[in-house]
């Protein structure tokens, strides 16, 4: 019995990857149709102010590709090219302050984190009041709690997915999510002090 024929957009991506190691070029383009709308949504998100994320988009696809034969397609793909990402939008982010993001060797965050750490739930309820905290408040967060916040809340990683594209620990990961959200609260909380305290000058 002959092998039964799956169409290539249905395909995983790490199947995709395999593919595009042993010579299959056009593989490419089906990831690339896969993940354009999410690294540009991610983009947009973390790089707020830049004008150019299609650029860095399409300089990830490029890097991608020239490194697919480093990619170890027993893991995740997801993860991996999220990481190239991660690197090139931190480069633009450096660009566009024209110097390093503030980053100590000593993170505190490193330092208290526990390897246990797990996804807390979080009720619906809690959920849209999160959500609007970071519509409204997510371009005043500092950049290592912003991204987290995205990759999580936006892009829907888990912890472990998050800990694999930042290189840091999963207790790292659980911590930064939970001074990511106290920031956002506070942040919110200002702005509406602010809105009402403007309403009764």
């Amino acid at each position: 019995m002959s092998e039964l024929y799956i169409p290539r957009v249905h395909i995983a991506d790490e199947e995709l990857a395999l593919r595009i190691q042993k010579g299959d070029r056009e593989c490419f383009g089906i990831l690339m149709e896969r993940y354009t709308e999410k690294l540009t949504r991610y983009g947009r998100r973390f790089l707020s102010n830049m004008d150019n994320i299609e650029d860095i988009v399409q300089d990830v696809f490029i890097k991608t590709f020239q490194n697919m034969q480093d990619f170890d397609t027993s893991l995740k793909f997801s993860s991996w090219i999220y990481r190239i990402a991660h690197n090139a939008f931190v480069n633009g982010l450096k660009k566009q302050q024209k110097s390093a993001i503030s980053m100590p060797y000593f993170d505190l965050d490193v330092f208290i984190s526990h390897n246990d750490y797990t996804d807390p739930k979080i009720e619906e309820r809690e959920y849209k009041e999160l959500k609007e905290m970071i519509e409204k408040g997510l371009d005043k967060l500092k950049p290592k709690y912003k991204e987290i916040i995205i990759l999580h809340y936006i892009e829907d990683m888990s912890y472990k997915d998050i800990s694999d594209i930042l290189r840091v620990p999963i207790g790292t990961v659980g911590v930064r999510v939970k001074r990511g959200r106290e920031q956002l609260k506070e942040i919110y909380t200002d702005m509406n002090v602010d809105v009402h305290s403007q309403k009764y000058t």
